[in-house]
């Protein structure tokens, strides 16, 4: 099982508290990862990721074991530990402005 933490309020929209687990069948990525939680909870379909490219919204980021993952091909593996479990998967919610 794979660890997910979510931004606040992705969490209020799925009305989900701490973080969650999500099973991969197949290659883990962020892509077969995104898919499966999208599964899990539809609510987040079209928040995370565009409906139409699948690329992560602009103000949203990726972060595993220290590294920003935000910029990785969809189809990259995920780091070992995250596969593992013993690591999560980080989406943090980008803060902008001047």
């Amino acid at each position: 099982m794979i660890r997910v933490v979510l931004p606040s309020h992705l969490r209020k929209h799925a009305n989900i508290n701490g973080e969650v687990t999500v099973r991969i069948d197949g290659p883990a990525t962020q892509q077969s990862l995104l898919d499966a939680l999208e599964t899990a909870y539809p609510v987040l379909r079209g928040t995370i990721r565009d409906h139409d490219t699948k690329k992560r919204r602009a103000f949203l980021r990726f972060f595993a074991c220290q590294r920003d993952l935000s910029h990785e091909a969809a189809d990259t593996p995920l780091p070992d530990e995250v596969v593992r479990g013993s690591q999560p998967f980080l989406i943090v919610g980008a803060i902008a402005g001047g």
